[in-house]
Formats: structure tokens, sequence, C-alpha cells
């Protein structure tokens, strides 16, 4: 079987990494690494594949930043000269990127069967570019494989036979697991940032709900400035972020935080397995809360994974700052409400993958 497994941004890197370990010398199974380059700065991309030990890539296509539709079409052009060149039996897509949708349309005309990894989910919000990513990469998949019960009722309600189906656990707990003993051990992040275990707040805020609207964006951070110093807030600032509030002149609103650029993969995890609460509004690091057992806040107004909240450690709020700044109170007592790990958030969804792959191909 030869298989061309697709990444183009941060979030794939997490995902592929195990995968692509258990794959780069299987007898049977020739796995080809794409990277779109959607990403392709140092910090989202080059860092991440050196510190999660992921091999370079077999194809790099280079189409770094654009507009949604202009880099879905350069993806596109680049992927089907590849498509033709290697004549894969099937692509490997993960997550819903711009890269995953693309890709998906591309091999889905060519008759290529596509597997999606971290198939059906929904906020059921098309408002955000990637809900419409999944459910079009959803709508032409040969095989879903799924992180949770709820990805699974999703695909059954959408038409999606029961026999394409494979819950398989959430592959980025996996890459969690693996390298957290690695990140406490080697990270001195703590140190840098003059924090201590369990003493702080980790913020991490880009969705353009949150960042593009001056005044969503001046009265989160004034809710973050107005904490007393009991405990300190960590606020990594992602690039769009930081363009913002530069633009919307609001840096002396940062000056009680704790700011720093954006980190690599271990930095940002010993930070995380060591916060007291994390404010966020990001899919993947309810994720990681939930699996680590730390209080979430998600500062959405849905959420594609809410297991996270039925089971784990997430709430949702939105930008309801009163509920939020209850929360942080709440967080600091060490008052939160009981939680427990989704099932197959074991660190073992890499073997089930390939196993799929061994008995499907």
């Amino acid at each position: 079987m030869k298989l061309i497994g697709v990444v183009g941004a941060r979030p794939n890197f997490m995902k592929i990494a195990p995968l692509s370990k258990l794959l780069e010398n299987h007898p049977k199974i020739k796995f080809i690494l794409l990277h779109t380059g959607q990403h392709y700065d140092e910090k989202m991309s080059d860092l991440f594949f050196k510190e999660l030990n992921i091999k370079q890539p077999d194809i790099q296509l280079g189409v770094g930043s654009n507009t949604h539709a202009r880099q879905v079409a350069d993806i596109m052009v680049k992927f089907e000269d590849v498509c033709l060149q290697e004549k894969p039996d099937a692509i490997l897509v993960v997550g819903d990127v711009n890269s995953t949708m693309a890709c998906s349309i591309v091999a889905a005309k060519m008759g290529i069967k596509i597997i999606h990894l971290e198939a059906g989910l929904r906020s059921f919000d098309r408002s955000m570019p990637e809900e419409i990513n999944r459910l079009v990469t959803d709508v032409l998949s040969d095989y879903y494989l799924t992180p949770s019960i709820d990805a699974d009722e999703n695909l059954l309600r959408e038409g999606i036979s029961a026999a394409k189906i494979f819950r398989v656990g959430n592959i980025m707990i996996d890459t969690l697991l693996n390298f957290l003993p690695i990140a406490k051990k080697d990270s001195k992040i703590l140190t840098d940032l003059g924090v201590k275990e369990g003493n702080y707040i980790l913020v991490t805020l880009h969705r353009p709900s949150n960042v593009d609207d001056i005044n969503n964006l001046k009265a989160i951070l004034e809710l973050l400035d107005s904490k007393d110093s009991h405990i300190k807030i960590v606020f990594p600032i992602h690039p769009r972020t930081r363009n913002k509030i530069t633009t919307y002149q609001l840096d002396n609103l940062l000056q009680n935080l704790i700011v720093t650029e954006p980190l690599g993969y271990l930095d940002f995890q010993r930070l995380l397995s060591g916060a007291k609460l994390v404010i966020t509004d990001s899919g993947g690091v309810q994720e990681e809360t939930t699996a680590l057992q730390i209080p979430c806040i998600t500062m959405r107004e849905n959420t594609e994974r809410p297991i996270t909240e039925s089971v784990g450690t997430n709430v949702v709020t939105g930008l309801n700052l009163g509920k939020v700044n209850q929360l942080i109170n709440d967080a600091q007592k060490g008052i939160w409400k009981s939680a427990e790990v989704p099932e197959l958030w074991d660190g073992k969804t890499a073997l089930r993958v390939v196993e799929f792959l061994e008995n499907k191909f």
C-alpha cells in the first residue's frame, strides 16, 4: 500500500507524529509524508518537526499564507501533480485545516481513497472556516477514524454507514503522553518565566471572534489585567493576536501579564501541565487539558469537542465575562466540576490506526 499522509498546519504535526513513527519502516505500507506549507514559519512548523522527532517531509508543496480560497486552490493544483506522479492507494488527512479539505477534494476527483483521522467533529457553526473543512472532508471520505462517541453519532446522523466508521481514540493524546515526561525533564520555561507549578493561569487566544473585534479583545484583556497578583497569568501571544493588540493600541493592558512569543511544543506542554487553570479558544487545548484533568475555560460560543465539556474538565463560556471571572475565582479556590478522561484517550491511538490500515488495505 502506498499512503500519502497530509499535514499543513501546527495542529496536524502533533497528530501525525506518533503515526509517522510507526509507519516509517513499515514492511507493507509505503508512507509518504507531505507538508503543504500552510504554516511555514519557524515557530509554527520547523520547530515542531524537530521537537516531535518527525521525519522531514518527503514532499513539500510550499504554498504559504493567503486567503482561504487562494490557499485551497494553490494546494489543490500542487497536490494534483503529486497524485499524478505518486499514484497513491489512499491519502490520510488529519483534523480540519485548509490542507485537509483541499487534498480530499483532489483525491475524491481522482478516485483515490480518503481516510479522515479525527472525523466526525462538529461545532454546528458554519461561520467557522474549520467547520466547512470538516463537513466537506467528511462528505468525501471513504473511511472515518473518530476520536469519541459524539463524532460517531454525528456521522451516523449525516447518513454515513456504520461500516465506514472506526473509533480509534484521540491521536493528539498519544503525542501529549509520549512527550510530557521529556517536557517536564528538559523544559526550563517555568524558571525562565518566574512561575511556579500550580500557581499560574495559562491563556491562549487567536479566534477572530475574540481578537479581531476591538471591543471583545479589550474586554478580555481588561478582565485578565484586573486579576490580583496572587496568581500570575502567562500569555503566549499568537502572531495575529499580537498584531491586533498593537493595531488597537491595547499594549497597556498587558502590563500585569507575563507575555511570551509563540512557544515550541515542549515548552507549551510544560506550561500547560503545570497550570492551575487554562483559558483558551483553541480546539486542541480543550482536549489536552481534559486528558491531563486541568480546569479549562473555552471562550467560544460552541465547541466541536463537546466531550471535553460533558465528560472532561472544559467549560464553554463564550464572551460571558462574568461567568469567566467567577470560574477563575473558583479555580483559584480549588473548586471545579468532577471530570474524567474520555474512553480511548489512552496514548494508543496510533497503534489502532496502523491496525486499521493493515486490515483494510
